[in-house]
């Protein structure tokens, strides 16, 4: 897989930008705060519908501007699609594939497939559990994008719960018994929606965890072994037998779900909030069996947080879905060792693009394309 085209219209910095790419290296250099993460971030955005940087839309759009454009041009195993992704400001977003509208804008997820490491990305070891489900979420949704729908249908149903146990807490509060029949209804939606999620995220994680071992070896050789684990707060809920599945079973884990709800109705309705289901779980990252966060030294947080991004690769490789490598602006944090084992396992990629600010930054072996950015253009040297 690779991007053949991108173009942007009044995203972010830029007015508008059209870049020609190909298969192999391209790496875009320019200095601080001339627009070289915009790009790899509307790239990165046409293949999540999120962004790296910021949990909403509208800081995409250029300031002044009613909404922004991504257009991108990607190659799969000899065929090209188009995606066309309209973000418009306090309405709905717009999506085109080929030019021609799709009916909802998460149905162009799975035409292009990217792993992006950034400087953000420290986050996801010392940052809140937050930042590890959704890591987990949106490669899942890369993995498989049907997952989007179960993702959006578990949130919508885990709103609409807190706000019946935030008013039924009211009224019981008050001397009344409130909607509690209601809430029964909503304790099997948010089952049913979050043992789909759950199952897949244990799944993941199995299929993940031996890929971020490995990952974290090849760059930080002389540090302590690095594990990935995932943790249900239901996990004690589950049959002795469950731990020896090759898969998760939804219906067990339904169960596990429904049980532990009724078990803190009670506290729910006291503090008007979901305190049961994956919302509420943590991936575990351990370095020798003690928690890399509050652990780990500033070098070993990066190799942590580039093992979880190697892995991802690897493992999207390993499904027959390689992935576009999209390496941001990170070879400047980088050491020596670090730097040479991203840039082994980048090289074999079909197509990686890399942002610097300086050129020397980045290692011979991803010599390619290369871009100047500067001035709100971009142009090939």
């Amino acid at each position: 897989m690779y991007v053949r085209h991108l173009q942007v219209t009044d995203f972010r910095s830029w007015k508008h930008a059209d870049l020609e790419l190909e298969p192999g290296p391209a790496v875009l250099v320019g200095s601080n705060g001339q627009g070289k993460t915009n790009l790899v971030e509307a790239l990165g955005y046409a293949a999540t519908l999120g962004s790296h940087r910021v949990a909403t839309d509208a800081p995409l759009i250029r300031h002044g501007c009613t909404r922004a454009i991504v257009r991108t041009a990607v190659v799969n195993d000899g065929r090209e699609l188009t995606i066309e992704l309209e973000i418009t400001a306090g309405k709905a977003n717009r999506a085109r594939v080929n030019r021609g509208p799709v009916p909802r804008t998460r149905d162009v997820l799975g035409i292009l497939r990217t792993v992006l490491f950034a400087p953000e990305d420290l986050a996801l070891v010392r940052g809140d559990p937050g930042e590890r489900r959704r890591f987990l979420d949106e490669l899942l949704v890369l993995r498989a994008p049907r997952y989007a729908g179960v993702r959006a249908d578990y949130d919508r149903v885990l709103r609409q719960r807190n706000a019946l146990l935030k008013s039924s807490g009211h009224a019981r509060r008050a001397g009344s018994k409130g909607d509690i029949g209601t809430l029964d209804v909503w304790d099997g939606h948010l089952a049913r929606h979050g043992a789909e999620l759950l199952g897949a995220r244990l799944d993941l994680v199995k299929d993940l965890a031996g890929h971020v071992t490995a990952g974290y070896a090849g760059v930080a050789p002389e540090s302590r072994p690095a594990t990935i684990r995932y943790r249900s707060g239901i996990a004690d809920s589950f049959p002795p037998e469950y731990g020896t599945a090759e898969r998760a079973d939804v219906e067990v884990l339904t169960d596990a779900l429904l049980a532990a709800m009724i078990a803190s109705r009670d506290q729910e309705l006291d503090r008007g909030v979901s305190l049961v289901g994956p919302h509420r779980d943590e991936l575990e990252l351990t370095l020798d069996e003690f928690p890399a966060k509050g652990y780990a030294s500033h070098g070993e947080s990066w190799s942590f947080a580039l093992a979880l991004r190697l892995g991802s690769y690897e493992l999207l490789r390993a499904d027959g879905n390689e992935p576009v490598l999209v390496l941001d602006d990170v070879f400047a944090e980088l050491d020596r060792r670090r730097r040479e084992r991203l840039a082994e396992v980048s090289v074999a990629a079909e197509q990686v693009l890399v942002t610097a600010a300086v050129a020397e930054d980045v290692p011979g072996e991803l010599a390619g394309a290369r871009y100047l950015v500067a001035d709100g253009e971009v142009r090939r040297e």
